[in-house]
Order: C-alpha cells, then sequence, then structure tokens
C-alpha cells in the first residue's frame, strides 16, 4: 500500500494534548490551514473555508511538540495523511482528516524560533553503561 506524504502550513487550534496509547505517548493537536488568495477584481486578499486536521506525533516527536508548541502558534507539519471515517450521535458519517506527524516545525515564515537540543539520558545495564539516547526513547546497549 502506498502511503500519501504532505506538508501542511497552518495554526495551532488548541494546546498539545498528550495520552497513553498502549506502551508509547502520543500528542496531539488541531491545525487550522485557511487559504488565502488574492483577487483581483477588488484588489483584496480573501480567505477560503478553513480546513481542520487532527495531528498525531508519537513518542519523542510527541513529547517535543508538548513542549514547543502552543495555541497559535503558526506551524509546518509534514506527515502520512489519513482519513477516517465515523459515525456521530446523530447518526451521520463524518470524516476527518488526521496528520501522522513524521516532523514537525515553527514556521519560520511567521516569526523567529530558537532549536533547543533534547536531553539525552543515560541508562545503565547488567553489562555496563548504555550508549545515549534522547529523553523518552529506550536507549541502545552498546556493540560487543
Amino acid at each position: 500500500m502506498t502511503d500519501t506524504f504532505v506538508t501542511v502550513q497552518g495554526w495551532l487550534g488548541n494546546d498539545v494534548q498528550v495520552r497513553q496509547a498502549g506502551d508509547a505517548q502520543v500528542a496531539s493537536f488541531r491545525l487550522g490551514c485557511t487559504p488565502r488568495r488574492f483577487h483581483r477584481r477588488t484588489g483584496a486578499w480573501v480567505d477560503g473555508p478553513t480546513q481542520w486536521y487532527t495531528v498525531d506525533a508519537w513518542r519523542a516527536l510527541g513529547e517535543n511538540c508538548r513542549d514547543s508548541l502552543r495555541r497559535g502558534d503558526p506551524v509546518v507539519v509534514h506527515g502520512r495523511l489519513e482519513a477516517r471515517v465515523w459515525t456521530n450521535s446523530a447518526g451521520a458519517e463524518v470524516t476527518t482528516m488526521v496528520l501522522e506527524a513524521a516532523s514537525v516545525g515553527h514556521d519560520l515564515a511567521r516569526g523567529v524560533s530558537r532549536f533547543r537540543k533534547a536531553a539525552r539520558v543515560e541508562t545503565a545495564t547488567p553489562e555496563g553503561p548504555s550508549v545515549a539516547a534522547p529523553a523518552g526513547e529506550q536507549a541502545a546497549a552498546p556493540a560487543a
């Protein structure tokens, strides 16, 4: 099966919410994207209808989203797009667009940002110290 990867620019509609999914954490937020077009006849910019996406970011990416993003931030998200169809309480079929993020960042066309590398965590094993891994990820044992 071929996955559809897209890059979407928009604004966070809510603060990042983190939940546990099995043994992994997933962070979710809503991303609003409003297309803007120049209307030649009137000489004015016109906003189109806002499209809303649910963005899911897993594990370390999700933790970094939680620590970095706030409601109203302009962001760029690249990931796998999926349409989820479900039935609401009124019995109507609803389609929700979900973007499983592969990468997320502030939109630097809208402002400035400072990058800070995530802290690395050292873990000990019976064989000795292990290789450091980014916070939120399992550290690997050193090669023998």
